[in-house]
């Protein structure tokens, strides 16, 4: 239902919808989903320096635990796809 539904909503593109998912799996500390969810944000259009903007933003609303934690996801999958792109 989440993602054959609510993604597919027209109320939110879908690079606004990994921003808010993102920005929340951050501030919950999820790690697990936030690898996921960082990928896919990615692929949604979000660049990387996008995700360390967000990050940045976010410690101060979610706490430097929390962020650190994003940040360091972010860049072992940076690490894991060096070919240059968009991002």
């Amino acid at each position: 239902m989440l993602f054959g539904d609510v993604w597919e909503r027209l109320g939110l593109s879908k690079r606004d919808r990994s921003l808010a998912t993102v920005s929340a799996l951050i501030a919950l500390n999820r790690p697990e989903q936030l690898r996921f969810h960082l990928g896919f944000a990615l692929k949604n259009g979000v660049t990387e320096a996008e995700v360390v903007e967000l990050v940045t933003h976010l410690a101060f609303y979610a706490g430097w635990p929390s962020a650190m934690t994003a940040i360091l996801l972010a860049k072992e999958l940076a690490a894991q796809d060096p070919a240059p792109d968009a991002r």
